[in-house]
């Protein structure tokens, strides 16, 4: 009897990871150059890229390298064209951009949410036209988005975040129908409570707001979520890896929750 094997070889394929250098952009680098990848990780610092980089070429070696560059859209845009350019494009893209600052959406400014609009939509918008080529040429691609389960379920005292993350999922349920022609497929991850510095620095300001223990406001989050705990970043990665292998070949245009159960909504 023929058996069919899950096929989560990467070999041959190069990958770019936003927001590489730590958290879940770092276990995203991991496993996709444990899979064969050649991976490019991209961040503001250059030492910490370059300790990610040695990490990856010690146990995957492949000829992984990095890209410098800030928040700053032109500033990554060249940076990446000129890697292009210099070292050909990619297969892979992994958005991930830190969210936006806490808060309620009716006490933000304009300005913060335009700021997130271009940070997170137009950010993952500009490196698709640099980077489509390639794919398109291939018939093969991965764009793999690292959201929010706030696009199931706003999250409270995240109204910036909410607002511009389900702006993203509109987007990428776009793209991936105009794409799917050319075999690129395109989803998002949407992470739950994950042990990242971002979540330790949510659960420092919300003790600081109800006057009470990082300790206690952390076991009360994880009280909400059935398997008790906080994810790790590599769990999150392992959704990653397999939305970019070719057993997801037929995945696109959904929205993946990796949150352990705490999202209610059925949708």
């Amino acid at each position: 009897m023929n058996q069919t094997l899950l096929n989560l070889d990467l070999s041959g394929k190069t990958a770019l990871v936003c927001g590489g250098s730590k958290g879940i952009g770092k276990a995203s680098a991991a496993i996709l150059a444990s899979m064969g990848a050649q991976v490019t990780v991209l961040a503001r610092t250059e030492d910490t890229l370059y300790n990610v980089v040695a990490a990856l070429e010690h146990s995957y070696p492949n000829g992984h390298t990095y890209i410098v560059a800030s928040d700053s859209l032109p500033e990554t845009l060249k940076a990446v064209e000129n890697h292009v350019n210099n070292h050909g494009g990619f297969h892979i893209l992994v958005n991930n951009t830190a969210g936006p600052a806490g808060g309620q959406l009716g006490e933000s400014t304009v300005g913060q949410l335009m700021q997130a609009f271009e940070n997170h939509v137009l950010y993952a918008h500009s490196l698709l036209q640099i980077l489509r080529g390639k794919m398109t040429v291939d018939r093969w691609g991965r764009i793999i988005n690292i959201i929010s389960t706030s696009v199931k379920q706003p999250i409270e005292g995240l109204g910036v975040s909410n607002t511009i993350r389900g702006a993203m999922a509109s987007w990428a349920k776009t793209v991936a129908t105009e794409l799917a022609p050319y075999g690129i497929t395109v989803n998002n991850v949407l992470p739950g409570a994950t042990s990242t510095e971002r979540l330790a620095a949510i659960v420092e300001r919300k003790a600081q707001v109800e006057q009470s223990t990082v300790e206690e406001v952390a076991r009360r989050l994880q009280e909400e979520i059935p398997l008790g705990r906080f994810a790790a970043p590599e769990e999150i990665a392992s959704a990653v890896g397999f939305l970019a292998s070719p057993a997801a070949s037929y995945i696109t245009g959904t929205s993946i929750l990796v949150d352990g159960g705490r999202t209610r909504s059925l949708s």
